[in-house]
């Protein structure tokens, strides 16, 4: 679903006029603060009922102004609900600093946010907003939950939660205050982080969630931010985090989980190695990703005992057919690989012609992909459960993507290209026909 204003913005230009002419002086006015107008889906509030309504998104994904604009909708127009009593409300952020200066003053934030005849007064002596209606929203820090008790709320704007300090103390302390009116809310803002008491409130059936990556708003974000984080920090758990708005560790069913890294320390002398290529859907989307991975084999004992080692993540982005062929053909020639696995299902002919175009003698072997991805997932899942996949440096990007790999499957955003490769590596060593190859020694420098 798209706003009204990203409607008309992608309309012609005749049609764009003809919205403006229709408009009164006063709607001309007024249409700046109208935030339905204007917001994502996931800066409104879901239909129906809840308690607490979390907002996770990336960093710059319009969190704060959809938990400013929550907070006008909650006071503004609203009659005294009793004699003497309007609406009171509780906005937490970490610190008082950061409740002033981001939820209020700053440039999303509720004065921002509000037209110039609904203006709330801050009266700094209180730590309060005052509306002209009546209705007042106290400041508390997520470092001093006591000062929750005791005070009484129709409802609360909670940012940051997962980064709180003292997150447990004083979610607990808030709800014991929301017991004004016939329905007291909480609205949630906050990046993702895996803490129990996000985590909790996030299964809660009072709980309802919005979601949405960085790029949800990216015009009204810089490109240039854009463009370096995601090449700094796409696929990373980090990325996952901040820019795509993900719990990573909440994913229920994961096949894989952080403690499986058993990492490699020093790589002992392996009997066989391959390069693992899952190729990009289709041959003219140069922006999807090829997942290329090379893994090795120790084959000492009997084929139960032998141990896998994931060597490189050498996935490529944004490439050519070439680009990727040629990535994958360095990676082998820097690993002094074996063989090039590629999934044939992805192009089939394609992918080998291109890659012995890059290096003929290169040798390869197609593999077809009979079952879903977390069909052919889990058995490798399975060797990481016994402790026989150990992992070198270097892999987060890798490691974020099988973190999100599910039995129902893939959880994240686009497509797990780098753990189809890394499914095809260790199966060829380790669970398929190739893995009971005769050894050839090879010792790494």
């Amino acid at each position: 679903m798209r706003s009204g204003a990203s409607l008309i913005a992608s309309a012609p230009a005749a049609v764009q006029e003809r919205f403006l002419d229709g408009l009164t002086t006063g709607e001309r006015i007024a249409l700046p603060y109208l935030f339905e107008f204007w917001a994502h889906p996931h800066q409104l509030p879901p239909d129906g009922f809840w308690r607490s309504w979390v907002i996770l998104g990336g960093r710059g994904a319009g969190k704060t102004r959809a938990g400013a604009e929550w907070v006008r909708s909650q006071v503004e127009g609203a009659r005294p609900l009793s004699p003497g009593r309007c609406k009171r409300l509780a906005l937490i952020g970490e610190t008082l600093d950061q409740a002033r200066e981001v939820m209020i003053f700053g440039d999303s934030g509720i004065m921002a946010c509000s037209p110039p005849d609904r203006k709330p007064k801050w009266v700094a002596s209180r730590r309060c907003l005052v509306w002209p209606n009546g209705a007042e929203a106290m400041v508390y820090s997520a470092f001093d939950p006591e000062s929750l008790r005791g005070p009484q709320f129709d409802g609360a704007w909670v940012d940051e939660l997962a980064k709180w300090p003292k997150a447990r103390e004083t979610w607990d302390m808030l709800q014991f205050g929301l017991r004004l009116g016939d329905d007291p809310k909480v609205c949630v803002t906050t990046t993702p982080r895996n803490v129990d008491v996000l985590k909790e409130l996030l299964e809660l059936p009072s709980s309802v969630v919005t979601h949405a990556p960085t790029e949800a708003n990216r015009a009204h974000l810089a490109e240039s931010f854009l463009e370096e984080v995601r090449a700094r920090y796409a696929n990373t758990r980090l990325g996952m985090q901040e820019l795509d708005g993900v719990l990573v560790d909440t994913v229920d069913g994961a096949l894989w989980s952080r403690e499986m890294f058993r990492p490699a320390g020093r790589v002992p002398d392996l009997d066989r190695v391959v390069v693992a290529v899952d190729p990009p859907a289709g041959t003219g989307k140069a922006a999807d990703e090829c997942g290329i991975v090379v893994a090795g084999v120790v084959m000492q004992g009997k084929p139960h005992e032998w141990r896998a080692y994931v060597l490189e993540d050498a996935s490529v982005q944004g490439v050519s057919p070439t680009g990727w062929a040629t990535a994958a053909v360095e990676a082998a020639r820097r690993w002094d690989a074996q063989r090039v696995v590629y999934e044939a299902n992805q192009g089939g002919a394609m992918v080998g012609t291109v890659l012995q175009q890059v290096d003929p003698g290169v040798a390869l072997k197609a593999v077809h992909a009979s079952d879903g991805k977390s069909a052919r997932a889990e058995p490798v899942a399975a060797l990481y459960e016994q402790g026989r996949v150990f992992h070198a440096a270097g892999l987060g990007r890798l490691e974020a993507q099988m973190q999100l790999m599910t039995q129902r499957g893939f959880e994240g955003q686009g497509s797990p290209d780098r753990v189809d490769a890394l499914v095809w590596a260790v199966t060829e060593l380790m669970l398929g026909r190739g893995g009971m190859a005769s050894p050839r020694a090879r010792t790494l420098g």
